[in-house]
């Protein structure tokens, strides 16, 4: 068995001493989270973190290869069981979809855009899940692009993508808020790493139009494509 096995457990044991006592007494017998945010499964990104989640009960945290709010059923199409259940069942009102710089995802669903990649079959099953949402912003990304730029347009393009998704199936409460951001440790948006920077909000990507109809956000409002 790996040593690193035993580290990690070792980090569980200093998690429980840390929560140890009444941390979890309010939610022993359910949940109510008022957010639940799905962000892209990457290392780079600690999705409870970023937020400083330190509360049990507060934040339902998903996780998807290019933060996707949407699965392949049997009947189709359909928003994630991951996404739906704290909104039909917790009296969550709030969906925080999280891109974020560099996202291999959308990388590799570019790539495969402009020339078929090998992938694994599950791997493959993602990037064609992907490319459903993402061909389209690919043939209008502007001219003269490196692929770094091209990459960092589309995470953008991506998000707005997915709170299409959500806030066009009539499985989500009409009531639902949905904001979308991007997660950035790579100085694309600003200097200080680790800033979530607002790019949509309830399908409003112009930061003028956000930054009118929610002032209260106008420091974190940023867009690096407006199309």
């Amino acid at each position: 068995m790996s040593d690193s096995i035993s580290e990690l457990l070792g980090r569980n044991e200093h998690h429980a001493r840390e929560f140890e006592n009444d941390r979890f007494e309010d939610v022993q017998d359910g949940q109510a989270p008022p957010f639940v945010t799905v962000c892209c499964s990457d290392s780079r990104v600690l999705q409870d973190e970023l937020f400083e989640n330190r509360t049990p009960g507060d934040v339902f945290t998903v996780g998807a290869i290019g933060n996707r709010v949407f699965e392949e059923t049997a009947t189709g199409l359909a928003v994630s069981g991951d996404v739906l259940y704290p909104l039909v069942h917790a009296d969550t009102d709030t969906v925080v979809v999280i891109g974020h710089t560099g996202c291999g995802a959308v990388t590799a669903t570019y790539k495969d855009i402009r020339d078929e990649i090998e992938e694994p079959a599950g791997i493959r099953h993602c990037i064609d899940l992907l490319k459903r949402r993402l061909a389209d912003g690919v043939v209008a990304l502007p001219e003269g692009l490196d692929e770094s730029e091209a990459i960092n347009r589309l995470v953008e393009y991506n998000v707005d993508q997915q709170i299409a998704i959500l806030r066009e199936s009539d499985d989500v409460p009409e009531d639902t808020d949905i904001v979308g951001v991007v997660y950035d440790f790579q100085d694309v948006y600003t200097d200080e790493r680790g800033l979530v920077h607002v790019v949509n909000v309830d399908g409003v990507r112009d930061p003028e139009q956000i930054e009118a109809e929610h002032p209260e956000l106008a420091d974190r409002v940023q867009r690096l494509w407006t199309y």
